[in-house]
């Protein structure tokens, strides 16, 4: 497997997605990755791939945004061999954790991570996942975390990439960005 998807895998991997117009509110088109999910072939060829891409990067962790970003940050840190560590919504993790707010279009929200997510190991090296990016806040927020807990961000991965919202562009200024499918 090449570290580049080939015109058929894309297609595979993009057809496979499905589009829910009007949801969670009218006017959106949402990006449903349950299709992609329940296609065994479409999601092997998207796991192979990332599998392939990031075999040589020596990363130390996957860590995985709530809740989509846990489905492929856990199943390519086992094909890795690294662990997995969970970024979550305020008040979803039992230990202590480092919090993180990022603007939403009406207020704020954050995630948290847990302040021994990397077992104190400094300078670990992890790439950040998640099925979609669309403004970036989430993601922008998430890398705060991983830094404030020590760890340094290798790279972010999404599966999804909203061209028009243009969230990746904050991303790329200072960290390396792949997206599968550009939308």
């Amino acid at each position: 497997m090449t570290k580049e998807l080939s015109k058929s895998d894309y297609d595979l991997i993009n057809n496979s997605l499905r589009d829910i117009k009007d949801f969670p509110k009218e006017g959106i088109v949402f990006k449903d990755i349950t299709t992609l999910l329940n296609n065994k072939d479409a999601f092997s060829t998207l796991m192979n791939h990332l599998s392939a891409r990031y075999a040589t990067y020596k990363l130390d962790y996957i860590a995985g945004l709530d809740a989509r970003g846990f489905i492929f940050g856990a199943a390519l840190a086992y094909m890795l061999g690294v662990g997995f560590v969970p970024i979550r919504k305020s008040g979803k993790l039992p230990s202590k954790t480092y919090s993180e707010d990022y603007e939403l279009e009406y207020g704020t929200d954050s995630v948290e991570i847990h302040t021994d997510a990397f077992h104190n190991k400094q300078n670990a090296r992890v790439l950040l996942i998640d099925d979609l990016i669309a403004t970036g806040g989430t993601a922008g927020a998430s890398i705060k975390l991983i830094e404030k807990s020590g760890a340094k961000v290798i790279e972010t991965c999404f599966i999804i990439e909203l061209t028009f919202l243009d969230g990746s562009t904050n991303i790329k200024a200072d960290y390396e960005l792949y997206s599968v499918i550009k939308v």
